[in-house]
C-alpha cells in the first residue's frame, strides 16, 4: 500500500469518527429537547449537571474544530505544489499522527463509558493523556487503575492525567 492510499484510508476513518460523533449528538439533542419540560421547580438543582453537560460539549466541540483546522492545514501543505518533498513528508507524518490520535480518543471514550460512567472525554497529545470523566460517584484507585489500563491498551500512551468533572 502507498502513501497515497494509506491517506485516503485514514482520511476515510477520520470521516467515519466524525459522521459517528454528528451523529450521537444530533440523536442526544432529540432526545433531551423531546424529554425535557420547563418548570419553575427543580430548575436550580439541575445547575450542576447542567455545566458538566455544557463542560462535556463544549470540549468536544473545540477539541474538534481544533483538529479539522490542523488537519485541514496539514492536507493544504501536503497538496501544494510549491511545498517541498521533506515538508510534505512531515505534513503527512503529522497528518497521520493527528488521525491516529483522534481515533484513539473516541476508542478510549466509548471504552471508558463501557464501564458505566456517565461522559468521558480524553484528549491525547503526543506521550500524554488526559482524561475527564463525569461520574457521581467518587474515583477510587482501582477505577483509576482501570481508566489508565484501557489508555495504555488502546493508544500505547503512558502517561495517562485523570479528572473527575
Amino acid at each position: 500500500m502507498n502513501r497515497k492510499q494509506a491517506g485516503i484510508i485514514l482520511t476515510l476513518l477520520a470521516l467515519i469518527v466524525c459522521t459517528g460523533v454528528l451523529a450521537t449528538r444530533v440523536n442526544n439533542q432529540i432526545k433531551e429537547s423531546m424529554g425535557e419540560v420547563p418548570t419553575a421547580f427543580g430548575e436550580n438543582d439541575d445547575n450542576a449537571t447542567e455545566t458538566s453537560s455544557n463542560y462535556f460539549y463544549e470540549s468536544r466541540n473545540l477539541r474538534e474544530q481544533k483538529d479539522s483546522k490542523t488537519i485541514d492545514n496539514l492536507k493544504a501543505i501536503v497538496e501544494d505544489k510549491n511545498t517541498s518533498a521533506e515538508q510534505k513528508e512531515e505534513a503527512e507524518k503529522e497528518l497521520t499522527e493527528k488521525t491516529m490520535a483522534r481515533d484513539y480518543e473516541t476508542r478510549v471514550e466509548l471504552s471508558i463509558k463501557s464501564k458505566g460512567y456517565e461522559d468521558v472525554i480524553c484528549f491525547i497529545d503526543g506521550d500524554n493523556a488526559k482524561v475527564v470523566v463525569k461520574t457521581n460517584e467518587e474515583l477510587t484507585q482501582e477505577k483509576m487503575v482501570e481508566i489508565q489500563d484501557i489508555v495504555m491498551n488502546v493508544s500505547k500512551v503512558y502517561d495517562v492525567d485523570i479528572e473527575k468533572k
